[in-house]
Formats: C-alpha cells, structure tokens, sequence
C-alpha cells in the first residue's frame, strides 16, 4: 500500500498478499475489542452498521466492538511464533501466518484446534503504512456482508501492526488464474467468482456512506472452500461522494493496468472507477492473462488496449478466450460477457453500468451455465491454423501486438506482481 504521493502516475510494484485471510465461514464475530468473547460469529448478514460520513478518530476506530484487539504475544503463539511453516504468503507490506485461535475466547490454541486465521504482520518499512492500516480497521470493523472478508481483529503494539482475519482456503483469485501449475478454472466458477465479487462491490456502493474500494484487482479476491468471493485490502478505501459532489478528489493510487484512465488523470475518483477495475478483472477471468504483462523482454503491455477489438466481435472472439478452458464455455454466454467487460472499460466513467447493473447481468450469465454441461467452441479455419499461437496462456496473439505501457518506476520484489500506481 504505502503513503500517497502525487497524482502522477508512478508505479510501486508493490503487491498485497492474498494468500489467505482468516475464520471458517461458520464462525462469528466478538463483541468485545479486547476481552474474551462468548458470542458467535457470523458471515451472512449484510451490514454498513452505523458507518459515519465524518471523520473518525484513531480511538474511535480501535475501540470499535466488532474486533478483538490481540496481544502481540497471543498472535505470537496463536501462530507459532511466526514460524516459517505456518507461512501463507509474502508481500511488499509484509507477511501472512495462518494461526488458530479458541472459537469462544478467541485466545491462542493449539495448532489443529479451535478456528483457523489468517494473521497479516506487516513490516515496519513495507508499503502499507499506519495510515493505510487504520484504513483497514475503520472499514472492515464496521462493515460486515458475506463477500467481504471478516476481520476477526488487530493488533497494535509498539512499531508491531497485525491483522487477523477469517481464513481462505482457496486463497487469491490471482493465483487460480496466473500461477504456474494452477488446477484452471472452469467457466461456470469463474462466473461464480464474478458475481461474488459483484456482490461485493455492489454492496459498497449502494450503502447509504458509499465507499469506493479503490484497489480492486485480482490479487485481493479471495476464495473459500466453496469458490465463494470476498473482497480483501481495504487499505486505500475511500468514502464517497457526499451531498452534490459528483467525485472525491485525492491523491492517485492504485494498481498499474486496474486503475480507470479518468482517475490517473484527474485524480476525481467515482464508484464508476471501481467499475472500470471490475472490467479489467472481468477480462482476466475471459483471457487467463494478466492486466500488464512483462513477459517479453521487460516491455509492459495492456491486456485492455489489446483485448478490446475482440471483445465486441463474435467470430473473434476465441482468440482471447482462456486457453486453459480448452474449449469448454458456451459461445453466447462468453460474448456477453465480453460485451459487459467492454461496457466496464468504456473510457467515459458515465457510461459505465453501475455495479447493480453488472451484477444483474452476470447472475443471468452464471445461473445460464449448468454444472456438468459440455460447452464446445466454434473455431474459424484461421483458428485451427493459428493453434501454436493459442497453446500458451501467457502469450498474447502475434497477428495484433499489445501497445505499450509506460515501464514502472521502481520495480520491487513482491508477492503477485501487480504494479502500483501512485
């Protein structure tokens, strides 16, 4: 994450971990910031709670009544002391360790007893600062709904800032799509994924103090047992727009290849800047690639700029189709939802759908896939000659190159490879 700079556009290839966040689904959520708590959680009910338009101080948020505030020394134990086998995974900002807490005290347990969490500990020079952190605590203490990842707690000791969350098995949709080796998706999951994700996003932007997420990419979806989405990394949120304001103007940040084109530019970010990153998402779900690819020689490409010309022509579409689905999607189904993902990308924010609009469409699109049905591919003569070029997921097609991205600036190791704007 990290401080805000200007609104030019500068990239940190800083990237959150998504390995996995915290709690069983079938768990709940403590009443009590600090104690031991008796009460169960729970995942299902939508709720913006009181969520206040004006701002909150820092006591205010660590005080709220839906998180338990951890001991650094409880978070010690619950994972083992931070040992290098209860590892999830490694980011700019720092780590995740999956621990196991009591399900009615919340306190430490023994590994294999109690719930699993997810416990972020963040480094004290990583890219998510304490403001981004707070962030976090404000937003994700008060808001509750089943395609949002559960905080459970937090932990704020000295230079030590924790978060512990619910647990995710499936960890991140990033790594279902682009990690070497991964099971691939098939289509009726990753519509199953789009709607949850939807949901997610709809559910921000509908409530009474809209929030607009800021950062939705790939790498901060995360998936349960059962393929369900939440959206994670609620670090650069931002309330919305009050009153007759129709933007909030801030400082440009966000994710190189996902951030709307408008907001790089002007910095007036909008709820239909969230819709824009969907798209982008929305279009790694079609394609199996990435928003900015680096894999030839350095250069950095635009999923977006090369995909487009396809999105709205049914014969061409199956050369940017997911090769990993071998096929397997229905034609109609797949042209539709090319043709949302166009709508999303449009480059004036106000011709964008609202995200209740997407997400009335891709649950139309996700209960028309029947599970165990057979989908086959029209394939042009052109395509069956073109196989070589269709083999490899990660390889864009030759006959349109990509168009250059400007390169970033500070290339830095990180966990998923996403690029930062800021």
């Amino acid at each position: 994450m990290g401080n805000c700079l200007d609104s030019s556009a500068k990239v940190d290839n800083r990237s959150n971990n998504s390995a996995s966040s915290g709690v069983s689904s079938n768990t709940s959520r403590s009443t009590v910031p600090s104690g031991p708590s008796t009460s169960s959680y729970t995942t299902g009910n939508s709720s913006l709670g009181s969520l206040p338009t004006q701002h909150r101080t820092e006591g205010e948020i660590l005080s709220s009544p839906n998180l338990k505030a951890f001991s650094f020394n409880e978070l010690k134990n619950a994972t083992k002391n931070f040992r290098s086998d209860s590892l999830l995974g490694e980011g700019g900002f720092g780590c995740v360790f999956k621990g196991w807490i009591d399900e009615t005290t919340l306190t430490a347990s023994r590994p294999g007893s109690g719930i699993v969490v997810a416990v972020k500990k963040l480094k004290p020079e990583g890219f998510q600062g304490h403001k981004e952190w707070l962030t976090e605590v404000n937003y994700l203490g008060q808001l509750t709904h089943p395609n949002l990842v559960l905080l459970v707690g937090y932990c704020l000791e000295g230079e030590n800032r924790l978060l512990v969350y619910e647990f995710m098995p499936k960890g991140s949709l990033e790594n279902h799509l682009f990690r070497r080796g991964a099971q691939p998706l098939t289509w009726a999951i990753r519509m199953k994924v789009a709607v949850g994700a939807a949901k997610g996003l709809t559910f921000l932007h509908e409530a009474k103090s809209q929030v607009i997420y800021r950062d939705f990419k790939a790498a901060n979806i995360l998936l349960d047992a059962e393929f369900n989405a939440k959206l994670s990394d609620f670090g650069l949120a931002k309330a919305g727009p009050t009153g007759d304001a129709t933007h909030v103007s801030t400082n440009v940040i966000g994710t190189q290849g996902y951030a709307a084109p408008e907001y790089i530019a002007t910095g007036r970010l909008t709820a239909k800047s969230d819709v824009y990153s969907f798209g982008v998402v929305l279009l790694e779900l079609i394609s199996g690639r990435r928003a900015v690819d680096t894999s030839n020689g350095g250069l950095e490409y635009s999923l977006v700029d090369w995909a487009k010309p396809y999105l709205d022509d049914k014969r061409k579409l199956f050369r940017i189709m997911d090769t990993k689905l071998g096929g397997q999607y229905p034609q109609k189904g797949a042209y539709a939802a090319a043709s949302l993902a166009l709508q999303c990308l449009n480059p004036e924010a106000k011709l964008r759908p609202k995200m209740s609009v997407v997400l009335s469409t891709l649950e139309q699109l996700e209960a028309a896939v029947k599970p165990g049905t057979k989908h086959t591919q029209m394939e042009s003569p052109r395509a069956r000659h073109s196989s070589d070029m269709q083999k490899s997921p990660v390889r864009y097609s030759q006959d349109r190159p990509l168009l250059n991205v400007t390169p970033g600036a500070s290339p830095l190791p990180s966990y998923s490879q996403s690029p930062r704007v800021r």
